[in-house]
């Protein structure tokens, strides 16, 4: 593709807003793309694809482009974003335009400090240095592994909405419109497309024949082996993605409690639920932990997605390890651990609850369980689940199955 300087500079724009003003990588290429409506598919891909790489590169194109410091600058200028865009191009074998802005790459240069790049696995993975030791602290051989798989570009999965249409069904709607999926074996609802195309502006969306949603997340709701006519409570629902599958499983039968404390997620759920035809979910607002005590003993399920890192999903939110750091990491696993005191009490005895997290480290995953076990008895755990997305393929997950009795 012929390089235009207006798509470039739209790409080191959003890059100053994520690196200098903090922004989400996701929001702020959706409001660059909404900022010029002459640009077409191609163009657009050409910009997202190329903030989404960027950003998870950053570390490795800073390297090659002779930044001498091991952290990152907050102020990324007009001049290094050109500098870095060009060394980028010139990484991944692509000519570079005679422009004005490349003129201080060095060829020559830029091979040799690759070359020495790949020797260090913090540079050549592209990962700040804290989050590399306590990758290989938790994980030890299988850091390298898993990080690279992080570092691979997102399939894009949906889950068909059996309250509506089943897998089989909805590959054959999308084929007929030329999108291509498959479905892969070990996940009864979910289709992978081939190629990323824009779902959202296809009637079977709008419709609510499928939610956007990895395949290890649909997993989650699965694992917790709840049934139609059930009371579940989804007690850190978010927007939803979990709570709605659920609501798919019980057949629009019996209750699904969708509880969180951003009244904003449940509102945007609400939204989700009507487009899938999910009228078994009711909203709570979590204002305190009187909510909580409100629902004592009421679940038959219970599924605590709590807050975590998000290290087992980089690859769909590469600016995260950018924005993490250690600090946030052991604030993050005494929520779980709070959450973990106070939520299981709205189980019924004989009820189950299902522990997930979207993190690679055991200690956000086994070792809550372990704790967690250790300090109620009342509690037994009948089985885990590890998803490795250096085996998979796709987000890297934990999830425990505890009965309480």
């Amino acid at each position: 593709m012929k390089l235009h300087k207006n798509l470039v500079e739209a790409i080191i724009k959003t890059l100053q807003h994520i690196f200098n003003d903090g922004k989400f990588a996701d929001k702020a290429i959706e409001k660059v793309l909404a900022s010029d409506k002459r640009w077409g598919a191609r163009d657009r891909g050409f910009i997202a694809e190329n903030i989404y790489d960027m950003v998870r590169w950053w570390r490795l194109i800073s390297f090659v482009s002779g930044e001498t410091k091991i952290e990152f600058e907050k102020e990324l200028t007009n001049e290094k974003g050109w500098h870095m865009f060009g060394i980028w191009l010139m990484m991944n074998r692509k000519e570079i335009a005679d422009w004005r802005e490349f003129k201080r790459i060095n060829p020559e240069e830029v091979a040799k400090l690759f070359s020495k790049a790949n020797q260090v696995r913090k540079i050549r993975e592209s990962i700040p240095d804290w989050l590399d030791a306590l990758g290989e602290k938790e994980l030890g051989k299988l850091w390298d592994e898993e990080i690279a798989a992080m570092n691979k570009t997102a399939a894009v999965v949906i889950r068909a909405n059996t309250l509506k249409v089943n897998r089989t069904q909805l590959g054959k709607f999308l084929n007929n419109e030329e999108i291509e999926t498959y479905a892969p074996s070990e996940y009864p609802d979910a289709l992978v497309l081939k190629y990323r195309t824009n779902l959202f502006k296809t009637s079977f969306f709008k419709d609510g024949f499928f939610e956007v949603q990895d395949a290890a997340s649909q997993k989650v709701a699965e694992f917790l082996e709840a049934e139609p006519g059930m009371r579940v409570i989804d007690a850190c629902a978010g927007a939803g993605g979990k709570a709605l599958h659920i609501s798919a499983i019980l057949q629009n039968k019996g209750r699904v409690i969708a509880m969180d404390t951003e009244q904003w997620k449940l509102d945007e759920l609400k939204l989700r639920a009507r487009r899938a035809g999910a009228q078994n979910i009711e909203l709570r607002h979590i204002e305190n932990n009187k909510t909580i005590k409100r629902l004592n003993e009421s679940a038959d399920r219970l599924l605590l997605d709590v807050p975590c890192s998000g290290l087992g999903v980089l690859k769909r939110n590469p600016d995260a390890k950018w924005k993490l750091d250690i600090q946030f990491i052991d604030r993050i696993r005494q929520t779980q651990r709070d959450i973990l005191t106070q939520y299981p009490s709205m189980l019924k005895h004989g009820g189950k609850m299902v522990y997930a997290t979207c993190s690679l480290l055991p200690s956000e995953g086994e070792d809550q369980i372990k704790w967690f076990l250790s300090e109620f008895p009342g509690f037994e755990i009948e089985k885990e689940l590890r998803l490795s997305p250096s085996k998979t393929g796709f987000d890297g997950f934990y999830m425990a199955l505890i009965k309480k009795l």
